[in-house]
C-alpha cells in the first residue's frame, strides 16, 4: 500500500508537467487540424537550453521559462510560417505529419551537433531534496514543476476564453471558413496558435531537465506519451488532454513502484487501447469540429 500510495503522488506531479506539453499539442491540433509530431523535440530542445542557461550563466529553470518560453515561441510561429502555410489546404492534414516529422528530426541533429548525445540532468542545489508527510516522500521540485503547470494551464484557459485572441482561434476551430467571412485572419491565428502550443513546450522544457534525464533522442519516447495523451483525452479537448495526462503518468508511476519499472512504460498504450475500445473518440472527444 506504500509504495501504491507513493507511486501516485508522483505520477501526478509529473503529470501536471506531462499535461502541459499535451495541452499544447492539443491546442495545435484544435487550429490547425495538424498532429505535431516535432512538440516533443521542442519540449527537449527547450530543456537544452535551460541547461545551458544553468551551467552557463547560473539562472535557475524556473527563472529560465520566461526565456525558453519566448524563444520556443517564436521557433513556433516560424515552423508554422515556413514549413506548414505553404502545403495545400487539402493536403495538408496528411502532409502536416510528414513535415512536422522532418522538423523534429532537424532539431533532433541540431542538438546532436551542439550538445553531442551524451545523457544530461540539471542538478539544481534543491534537485533532490524533499518533504516526508504522513510517511510519504514529496519533492521539492515535483511539487513546484506541478504547481507552476497548474498555474500555465490556467493562464492558457484564460486566454483562450477571455482575450480577443482567444476567440478567433475558437471560432477558427469550429469553423474556418465562416470565421474568415467574419474578418477573422486564419493564417496569423494559425501561426501565433502554433506558437502559443511551442510555447507550452518551451515552459514544460524548461524543468524536464529536474524531472528526467534527457539526450537528443529522448523526443521519441516523449512524443509518445504525448500523443497517447492526446488521443486519450479527445483530439483537440485540452481538458481531456490534462485529465489523460494525470492518469497516464499516474498509472505509469504505480506499475513502476509496484510491480517493476519494465512495465511502465506499456502502461499508457494499455490504458489508451481499452478507452478506445469503448470510446473510439477519446474520453472528450467531439464527434464535430471544434471542443476546445
Amino acid at each position: 500500500m506504500h509504495a501504491l500510495i507513493q507511486g501516485i503522488i508522483f505520477g501526478v506531479l509529473t503529470g501536471g508537467v506531462l499535461a502541459l506539453m499535451a495541452s499544447g499539442q492539443t491546442l495545435i491540433f484544435g487550429v490547425m487540424k495538424v498532429v505535431n509530431l516535432a512538440q516533443g523535440a521542442m519540449v527537449i530542445l527547450a530543456a537544452y537550453l535551460s541547461y545551458t542557461l544553468f551551467t552557463k550563466f547560473g539562472i535557475d529553470p524556473f527563472l529560465a521559462i520566461p526565456i525558453t518560453t519566448a524563444a520556443m515561441f517564436v521557433i513556433g510561429v516560424a515552423v508554422q510560417a515556413v514549413f506548414l502555410r505553404p502545403l495545400r489546404r487539402e493536403d495538408s492534414a496528411q502532409l502536416s505529419l510528414l513535415v512536422t516529422f522532418a522538423v523534429a528530426l532537424l532539431i533532433e541533429g541540431v542538438m546532436s551537433v551542439v550538445w553531442k548525445t551524451d545523457l544530461r540532468a540539471i542538478n539544481t542545489s534543491y534537485a533532490n531534496k524533499s518533504w516526508t508527510l504522513f510517511g510519504y516522500q514529496v519533492t521539492l521540485v515535483g511539487l513546484a514543476a506541478f504547481t507552476l503547470s497548474i498555474v500555465l494551464l490556467a493562464v492558457l484557459y484564460a486566454i483562450l476564453r477571455f482575450t480577443g485572441f482567444g476567440r478567433a482561434v475558437r471560432a477558427t476551430v469550429q469553423n474556418p471558413a465562416s470565421a474568415r467571412l467574419l474578418g477573422v485572419d486564419t493564417q496569423r491565428v494559425s501561426a501565433f496558435g502554433f506558437g502559443l502550443g511551442a510555447a507550452t513546450a518551451g515552459a514544460a522544457g524548461a524543468v524536464y531537465g529536474l524531472l528526467f534525464p534527457f539526450n537528443a533522442g529522448s523526443h521519441y519516447d516523449l512524443i509518445s506519451k504525448l500523443l497517447s495523451v492526446v488521443v486519450l483525452g479527445g483530439m483537440g479537448s485540452i481538458g481531456g488532454a490534462v485529465l489523460a495526462a494525470i492518469i497516464i503518468s499516474t498509472s505509469s508511476a504505480v506499475v513502476a513502484s509496484t510491480i517493476n519499472p519494465t512495465w511502465a512504460e506499456f502502461t499508457f498504450f494499455i490504458i489508451l487501447l481499452a478507452v478506445l475500445l469503448v470510446r473510439p473518440q477519446g474520453m472528450f472527444g467531439a464527434t464535430e469540429r471544434g471542443s476546445l
